[in-house]
This record gives structure tokens, sequence and C-alpha cells, in this order.
């Protein structure tokens, strides 16, 4: 089963959304509370309500501190995807949730309102640009484009829904065409009522529900998602990488996982998403007797406005890395190509992608295994800085390695994203993807041998796996923090106390810097290895009873993105 190939789900009662149970009544009056606030403030009912599985929820105590809360757990996979590798997360059931309609006036207007009051309402419309562009024969040809001023450097809530409105902009309404047809071919005016984690000023919540969302309500609005009224059908895995691109608007180049797991998860299991050749996702059944916990270590880590210095930094190093290595390893490059870490394992491997001769999950692994011991080739050059125990190389070591020379570098790797650094740690990052990449694979392949065995025999002897699958996430947090340097002391310290409260094994999950840590823990156990954590993090201490419970929970994985049709 594929999940990317699916048709991204319209509903038309509650019921279905949720698996066809009967949802909640918390859950009921969210939903009809949302429609009810729609009517009020803008004097109509809305056509559609959207919602994608949010990646961080805000935590509200008693002071005005509002904190992250991971809530799509990459259980195995952490800063892969953008390599290409394939990743294993799961969404659980907070969301983003987004009603809209259009209004009559004859404009392009979007107002973007938000239920929580600490948000202001905004208000835009897009505006085309012309720009210039050099054609085959060399000369400059003008077209237009579509503007929506988003603001890097001073990140809002609003820019989210912006840069999810993009997408849809580009994709069904390019600028010239529209400019040419009339009003009436066109994007229809929007109005829009947000609720839940959203993205509080400079602080991220899910960028990638807000923007998976507001693709959602921008795609419904315009009658995108309707069978009858379009000419092909939308997928999820489209969906996906809509969103993805959306999402770099912001400044954050991020790889996918998060997108795609807001979009295809199951409520029955994780998924394990791969992004080479092509976008694929199917379902990895959770092991029987253990449930996953997350833990908000209460650290804010604003991952678009640190890109810079952190995830952007991380990207460069890993593209620059798998050049450097493919020269190495004799693997064939373009002039000026921007290979990914899993190409270069893949061409080293045999693989042939144009001939159909994809490597198995086997095979890669035993890839990676032999890769991973070829890594020297990334450490400086440098005799008198490795004798000072200096790890990088300085930017000018890295253009040396690559083998370009410093105009074309600065076209394939720094020309389209900024980072700031001094020294660039190719070796460390590199090893670090390789052996996460693998760690996937060895999980997923533990979690089917695990459900193999629990259907054949039962599940009384689970132990086995469940030590084996925490061993692999303790390995990974280790990673994380030694070579890709993505964890913080406090995230350090909750996965120390999550393994001696009696979790199987623990890491952090997200982007690292703050947020969450996942901990694999034994079903009969939770409530006291949840009560132990409550009791040593430091951190915790002093929160009331509703904060403590939004701070550390036992989680399940929930469904994917969705639209209900009013």
């Amino acid at each position: 089963m594929d999940y990317a190939y699916q048709q991204i789900p319209v509903f038309t009662a509650l019921n279905d959304v949720f698996g066809g149970l009967v949802p909640t009544l918390a859950n009921i009056e969210r939903w009809n509370g949302l429609a009810e606030e729609f009517e009020r403030r803008y004097g109509r009912k809305p056509s559609y309500i959207a919602r994608a599985p949010g990646r961080v929820k805000w935590l509200y105590l008693s002071a005005p501190l509002r904190v992250p809360v991971s809530l799509i757990t990459a259980i195995a996979g952490e800063h892969i995807d953008y390599s290409l590798f394939g990743v294993l997360p799961a969404a659980v059931e907070p969301d983003i949730l987004i009603a809209c309609g259009t209004h009559g006036e004859e404009s392009r207007t979007v107002v973007v309102d938000n239920v929580h009051p600490k948000y202001d309402r905004k208000i835009f419309e897009p505006a085309t640009t012309s720009v210039s562009k050099p054609t085959i024969s060399g000369d400059a040809a003008h077209t237009e484009e579509w503007h929506l001023d988003i603001n890097k450097k001073e990140l809002r809530w609003e820019s989210y829904v912006k840069a999810g409105y993009y997408g849809v902009l580009e994709r069904f309404f390019p600028a010239a065409t529209t400019l040419s047809s009339g009003a009436n071919q066109g994007p229809v005016p929007v109005d829009l009522l947000v609720t839940g984690a959203v993205p509080a000023g400079s602080g991220l919540s899910s960028s990638a529900a807000m923007v998976v969302a507001s693709t959602l309500a921008f795609l419904a609005v315009n009658g995108k998602l309707d069978p009858p009224n379009v000419d092909k059908i939308i997928t999820k895995g489209e969906l996906v990488q809509m969103s993805m691109e959306n999402e770099k608007r912001v400044g954050v180049n991020s790889g996918g996982m998060d997108q795609a797991a807001s979009v295809m998860s199951d409520p029955a299991s994780a998924l394990y998403i791969s992004f080479y050749p092509e976008l694929k996702a199917s379902p990895v059944p959770l092991p029987h007797g253990v449930v996953f916990v997350c833990a908000n270590s209460l650290v804010v880590s604003d991952k678009a406005v640190s890109a810079k210095r952190c995830y952007n930094l991380r990207v460069v190093e890993t593209l620059v890395a798998a050049r450097v290595l493919a020269r190495s390893l004799n693997v064939p490059l373009g002039a000026e190509e921007r290979v990914t870490l899993r190409e270069v394992v893949g061409r080293w491997a045999g693989e042939d992608i144009q001939g159909g001769k994809v490597l198995s999950a086997d095979a890669l692994a035993e890839a990676l295994q032999s890769i991973a011991k070829k890594l020297d080739v990334l450490h400086s050059r440098d005799g008198a800085a490795v004798a000072a125990g200096r790890s990088g190389v300085t930017l000018e070591e890295m253009i040396e390695m690559s083998g370009l020379q410093r105009d074309a570098f600065q076209k394939v790797y720094l020309s389209w994203i900024e980072v700031e650094a001094t020294e660039f740690e190719l070796y460390k990052r590199t090893k670090h993807v390789l052996l996460e990449a693998l760690r996937v694979l060895q999980f997923r392949q533990l979690c089917l041998e695990a459900s193999t065995a629990a259907e054949s025999a039962g599940t009384g002897d689970m132990g086995v796996y469940q030590k084996k699958l925490g061993k692999l996430m303790n390995e990974s947090q280790e990673s994380c923090a030694e070579l890709f340097e993505c964890s913080c002391p406090e995230l350090d310290q909750l996965t120390k106390l999550a393994r001696s409260a009696g979790a199987f094994g623990s890491r952090l999950t997200g982007a690292g810097w703050g947020g969450c840590t996942v901990s694999i823990v034994a079903e009969d156990q939770v409530d006291g290895f949840i009560a132990k954590i409550k009791e040593e993090y430091p951190p915790y201490k002093g929160l009331e009873d509703g904060a403590l419970k939004e701070a550390i929970f036992a989680t399940r994985p929930g469904r994917g993105a969705c639209v209900l049709k009013l």
C-alpha cells in the first residue's frame, strides 16, 4: 500500500474524519465551535474545514509563556530526509483546523483570522510582479509571477498562510494566464479562521502543519479538491511536494518528513517514508506492549529564525559532503550537480534509476555500512588544524575539496540559502546521516519482525524486540548530540532521566536544539514512568497539573490531513 498515490480525503461527516468512529464530545464542540465562530466573524457559514495534524502544539502556562510540544514524532530518522534517505515518523492526534469560505467581493483579497486573541486579523492580496528570465537564445524574456510579502527575518504566523497560498497560485493560476483571462478566471477571495497549534510571532509551532492546512484550505475553497470540478485528482504525494516547496518560502529548507507525516499518517501505524527515487509511504506496524511518550524540554527552538546557524547550515554541510565523498569514491557527477548523500550511496552501489534498478533495503543497508568506513576524506587536510583538535573545515578548504571554482561553488551551494559559520563539520554530519539512515532500516525491520512474531506466536515474548528498538533510539540520541550537534543540555538530561525511569530508549524528536524527546516505554509502566519524569526533571517543578499533562504524555499515531465539506 503506497499512501503517496491516494486521493486527499474530502469528508462530508465528522464521523468519517475520525475513521468512522463517533467523535468525542470535545471534538464535536471544537469543530462545531469553529464553524459557529467563523459565521459570527464573517456573517456567513464556512464551506470547508481543512485539518492537518500538528508538529508542535503550544502549551499554555499560567504565565504568558508558550512552549512547543512535538506532535509529529520522528520515531527513527532525524535530519536525514533532506539527504533523501527514508524516515519513520508518526503523527498524533492534536491538529490545526482552518475554516474557510469565499466572500462576494470582486477582488482576490484574503482575510485570515485566528481564534486566539493574541493574533490580529490580517488582510492581504496576491500581487503580480514582472520578472526577466533568460531564453535559450540568450535573450531576456519578461513574464509575470505572483508575489506575497513574507518577511523571513521577522516570522509571523500569517506568513505560513501566505506560504501555503503560493503553491496553489503557481500551480492552478499562473500569473500571466490569470491576468490575461480576467478576474473570473483567477483565485477567489477567501476568508479563513484558524484554530489549534499556530506559530506565535517569531516562535514556531508547526510550520509544516500550518502550511499543509493552509494549502488544503486554498485548494478546497477554489474548487480544486472536488472530483466533478477538477480534471486531475491531487494526490497526497503531490500535496506533500507542494507543501515542501511552500515552506521554503519562509526560509526553512526542510526535507519533507514533517509534511509527509502530516499528510499521509495512518491511525494504525507509523509510516516508512522514502524520498528517492520518488516519494512513497507505507505503513509500519508498531510493536505490541509499548507506547511512545513525548516529553517537552521546555526549551524553545525556533527552526526558521536560527536556520542559518543550525538547520540550513546542516543542509549545506551534508550537500557539500556528498560531492566531496562522491569524488573520492569515483562516483559520476554532473559539472555543477547538487548531489545528495542518498544519490551518492546509490550510484556507488550500482543503482540505475533510469534502468529501473533500485537498491533493496538490504542492499542499501550494506552500502551504508561500507561507505560509513570511507569518510576520512571529509576531515580537514590542514595538518596543524588537525593536530590542534579542529574537526571542521574552513570555507576555503571546503571549496577546494569540492573541486569547484569559487563562483561555481557559490552558485551551487550558497546562492539559494543563507548560512553562517566559520567551520563546516562535513565528517561528523555525514557519519550521522549514514548511520541514522541505517538505523531507520533496522528499526523498520524489527517492527516488521515483531508483527510477524506476534501473529504466529502471540504477544507474550516481545521483550527482545523492545530492547533492540530502544537501543537504536539511544544510539540515535548519542549521534544527534555528538555528531549532528542538534541536541541541547536539557534534551540530554531528559533522555538520561527517561532511561533511568525505565524507558527502553529515548531520543530527541523534531529538528532539535530544544523541543521534545520521545521514549519507548512498556505499556504497563507508563504511569510510573511519567510520574518519575515529572518528579525529577527540574523545569517541570512548579508547573500546574494541566500544564504538566501537556508537557509529557503518552501518544499514539493519528490520522493525516483531510478536508470536511460543510
